[in-house]
């Protein structure tokens, strides 16, 4: 595992993975799987950090969580394209909405999991084909999901300003903070 500076010049590019998450349990724990499956692992654990350890190893492959503690996952993407434009993105959130995954494909990630994900649908978008489909949900999503995803979406379209969000939702900005900080419905 990387992060903490082994194995710069030798890290081997055809299966070289970046890891960004804020939490350190689970970040090493999917370190530890991923090199099992055979990727040559690098961590970070802000957006500052991969912003570096992305331009320092150009990885292969990347897996970005999208909120971590000093910004947006999305804003790693970006610095990954212009240093890596072939490399794989994939996504990982526990804050999973249809707004933001909008955005993350948009800068060029190739999938957008929920967490918890394991080790092997992690693996497996990583190494899925382009051509490659999703499956179809098996079930609609809730008013309550619904209203989420309009929520997340007005914000990513107010460039993640609460003030401006609160705005254009009618909505008192501590109610919006409220929501933002809560995890997405499930279904």
């Amino acid at each position: 595992m990387q992060g903490d500076g082994a194995g710069e010049a030798g890290l081997d590019t055809t299966r070289s993975l970046l890891l960004v998450d804020d939490d350190q349990v689970w970040l090493q724990r999917l370190a530890v799987a991923m090199e099992r499956r055979g990727f040559a692992v690098v961590t970070a654990g802000s957006v500052r950090d991969a912003i570096a350890q992305a331009r320092e190893h150009t990885p292969a492959y990347a897996v970005i969580d999208l909120r971590l503690e000093d910004g947006s996952g999305l804003d790693v993407v970006g610095v990954l394209r212009e240093v890596r434009p072939n490399g794989r993105i994939i996504m990982l959130t526990g804050y999973g909405n249809i707004a933001t995954a909008v955005a993350a494909v948009k800068l060029g990630a190739v999938d957008y999991l929920s967490k918890p994900a394991d080790a092997d649908a992690i693996e497996a978008a990583l190494l899925a084909g382009d051509s490659e489909n999703p499956a179809p949900p098996e079930r609609p999503m809730s008013a309550d999901r619904v209203r989420w995803e309009h929520i997340q979406r007005v914000y990513e379209l107010c460039n993640r300003n609460v003030s401006e969000t609160a705005r254009q939702l009618n909505m008192h900005r501590r109610t919006l903070q409220r929501i933002l900080a809560k995890r997405s419905p499930k279904e």
